[in-house]
């Protein structure tokens, strides 16, 4: 069996602006340690699959950039999709990759995929390198789409969630899977507050796996118009792997471009019959906008975070990030549950509860013609 690992690495930049851009998207960022949160997914992941059986699949833009990031890692791994068409192609894509790489010496059936995201916090990474390996081996001899489940520790309305058929023995550390009876997308506050409450209710973690027959089999099915020219992707790629390829093939482009735009979840996940969910032995966060970090930054004594160059009093409960490489003191006097970013040419100042609404500033620039500030 080959085993194999698909870290999905998009994105244009939104949601932590302006220290994020269309050439430096999150996962590109350093928030949670002075590694970016992609060069922590391929750590945690190369202590199972070496590094040489890691693919990201990026969009054209990022290409340079994470190459330039990642210096040590095959730059033939880092692979643009040719154009942006959410998840359902770009693991589509990433499948014939994988099928041309190892044509030769892997039946389909022996290809075991571990597909992954750039932007996730996770630990003790001992207990994800045991829910991996079980879950991996689980899907080598059984043809079954997987995902894994986290136990909700609040009423997120930001996450999916799965519900388990057989609920989960969470005061034990042994390895548990469960058919999955439903996907359930993002609900309301009281939704999710009875979603935590119940015992047969997870956050979906977004990290799939399967064998490739197997997913080529169902995307057949449940997506034909991207499932059925999954070998088609395979046969742009033979022969191209052991090249750093500086952009989308030709081929492959036009393929693309009649593929629907559809996420994973909505075009495979929720229609295929033999899902199954394991339990997740490990913690895991999403790092999805500025006031997600106060549940892994270092908090002050006033339960703000603080990192650069400042000078703040009588303030609380505030985010204050100035990345102006000294160039700009920020002060700020009475903030209370604020998030405030300085960039060398940006300046982001919202409410905390706000946060999410980002996007909305970055719409605006493009409306008014400040691209560049993007």
């Amino acid at each position: 069996m080959k085993k194999i690992a698909v870290i999905m690495a998009g994105g244009s930049g939104e949601r932590f602006w302006p220290l994020s851009r269309r050439r430096k998207p999150k996962q590109l960022l350093n928030l949670n340690s002075d590694k970016t949160l992609l060069e922590e997914s391929i750590e945690r992941i190369s202590g199972i699959i070496p590094v040489d059986d890691i693919f990201i699949i990026t969009g054209e833009l990022l290409l340079s950039p994470i190459r330039k990031v990642l210096s040590q890692f095959p730059p033939q791994n880092v692979i643009a999709e040719p154009y942006k068409r959410n998840t359902a192609p770009c693991l589509a894509l990433a499948a014939g990759i994988a099928l041309a790489k190892y044509d030769y010496a892997y039946d389909p059936s022996e290809i075991i995929m571990a597909v992954l995201t750039a932007d996730q916090l996770i630990h003790p990474i001992d207990g994800f390198k045991n829910t991996i390996e079980n879950l991996m081996n689980f899907v080598s001899q059984n043809k079954v789409l997987a995902t894994i489940g986290i136990k909700p520790s609040r009423p997120e309305t930001g996450f999916g969630y799965i519900e388990l058929e057989t609920p989960f023995d969470f005061n034990s550390q042994n390895f548990e899977i469960s058919k999955v009876k439903s996907f359930h997308e993002k609900p309301d506050i009281q939704k999710a507050r009875f979603f935590m409450n119940s015992d047969k209710f997870l956050w979906n973690s977004g990290m799939f796996f399967w064998r490739i027959d197997k997913f080529i089999e169902d995307m057949t099915d449940c997506l034909p118009e991207v499932g059925t020219k999954i070998l088609s992707l395979r046969d742009v790629y033979l022969n191209k792997d052991d090249s750093a390829l500086n952009g989308p093939l030709n081929e492959a482009k036009e393929i693309f471009s009649k593929f629907p735009d559809i996420s994973i979840d909505y075009g495979l996940m929720e229609k295929a019959k033999e899902v199954v969910v394991a339990k997740a032995l490990f913690d895991w966060d999403d790092i999805g906008s500025w006031d997600s970090l106060d549940r892994f930054r270092h908090l002050d004594e006033n339960s703000n975070i603080l990192d650069g160059n400042i000078i703040l009093l009588d303030s609380e409960n505030s985010t204050i990030i100035n990345q102006s490489n000294n160039k700009i003191l920020f002060t700020g006097l009475g903030l209370d549950n604020f998030v405030v970013v300085v960039t060398e040419d940006a300046v982001l100042v919202c409410p905390k509860d706000r946060a999410q609404e980002i996007k909305k500033i970055v719409e605006q620039i493009k409306k008014t013609d400040r691209e560049s500030w993007l």
